[in-house]
């Protein structure tokens, strides 16, 4: 049957509709290229997975990772390691065969869930980063604010405004296949108006919103360093500020990675007949593969960054020689830890040391 992918021209919105048979074998990428891309893909596929499923293990495992912070941090995980299960391993089948072979279905579901996956990373950053404000900056009001009850109905929040910022694509017709990342992803030059959205709303907002949480937690730091604050001294201890660089690091890294993608859908979407054809091909394939290489980076940072973590990681690794090490800190149910609500100098000091 004659399968189809679309291509927006440059000088107007038609659509051309190219079947495989007519598409010219020359515009096939050469094999050092994809080559390249499967071993990047592989590679991101293999410590997505590894590493996202050792976060989620480490807090369900530790009793002392269980806090409100870290459901934030589990959630970003879930986030990262769904693309490695279902898009990831499609993208690969499509670059080894240099073809989208999986049907239309397959191209919209697996553009939907990443756009998902994107969305809901970038948001549980700004949920983690306003919960390091709120634990940092208005420490007396922190367990008010995130009781248990509290932080589920922010997590819920949280991933029905990725769903709400996520469903427009179906609308719009701007999740499609694009042969140069041999992706079905969000396309764009469909709509000007919809590119400059997306990337205000996802990416512009939300980093706006972390740069300011971050921004304050650093002012914060320096003042109580230089004894501007001292009645704050206790409050922010060494542990504090290493928790929160794991987390600021995990936030520069997708900043960076994402990005040169999102700078040049604001550049196409300003002037798509004159920019898009300037965007060189390269650079347009690194600034996705960049983007889809972030998914695995978050668990490297928390092992290399975070003590609890990295002893929970090794930990782990041993009990698959030991199925009983495994079973032994997890006998309890994974919200124990939250139950009961200590006195705000007890959860500041708990949480200081062993929450990220």
């Amino acid at each position: 049957s004659r399968r189809c992918w679309s291509v927006i021209w440059l000088n107007g919105s038609s659509i051309n509709c190219l079947s495989h048979n007519d598409s010219d074998p020359a515009q096939k990428s050469p094999a050092g290229l994809s080559t390249a891309l499967a071993s990047v893909l592989i590679l991101t596929i293999v410590v997505d997975i590894v590493g996202n499923v050792l976060v989620i293990l480490s807090v369900f495992r530790n009793k002392k990772l269980r806090n409100a912070g870290n459901i934030f941090v589990v959630s970003l995980s879930v986030a990262d390691l769904v693309v490695a299960v279902y898009p990831y391993p499609l993208v690969l089948t499509a670059i080894v065969r240099d073809d989208w072979t999986m049907g239309d279905l397959h191209c919209q579901a697996s553009g939907f869930i990443m756009g998902l996956s994107v969305i809901g990373s970038i948001f549980n950053i700004t949920a983690i980063a306003i919960n390091r404000y709120c634990y940092i900056c208005h420490s007396l009001h922190y367990d008010r604010l995130y009781s248990v009850r509290n932080t589920f109905l922010y997590l819920g929040l949280t991933w029905l405004l990725t769903a709400i910022a996520t469903v427009p694509n179906f609308f719009v017709g701007s999740l499609q296949y694009d042969p140069r990342v041999y992706s079905c992803t969000f396309a764009q030059t469909v709509s000007s108006y919809y590119t400059v959205s997306v990337v205000v709303i996802h990416f512009l907002i939300p980093v706006l919103v972390v740069s300011y949480c971050y921004m304050r937690i650093w002012v914060l730091v320096i003042q109580v360093k230089h004894r501007v604050k001292p009645a704050q001294r206790a409050k922010v201890k060494p542990s504090d500020v290493r928790n929160f660089l794991t987390m600021f690091m995990v936030f520069v890294l997708f900043a960076v990675c994402w990005a040169p993608l999102n700078l040049i859908g604001l550049a196409v979407a300003v002037d798509p007949s004159r920019v898009a054809a300037r965007v060189p091909e390269w650079l347009f394939v690194t600034s996705y593969f960049m983007a889809y290489f972030n998914s695995c980076l978050n668990a490297v940072i928390y092992g290399l960054l975070n003590q609890n973590f990295r002893k929970e990681y090794k930990t782990i690794v041993l009990a698959l020689c030991m199925p009983r090490l495994l079973r032994t800190e997890s006998s309890r149910c994974p919200t124990e830890g939250m139950r009961t609500k200590p006195s705000p100098a007890f959860t500041n000091n708990n949480m200081a040391e062993v929450d990220v």
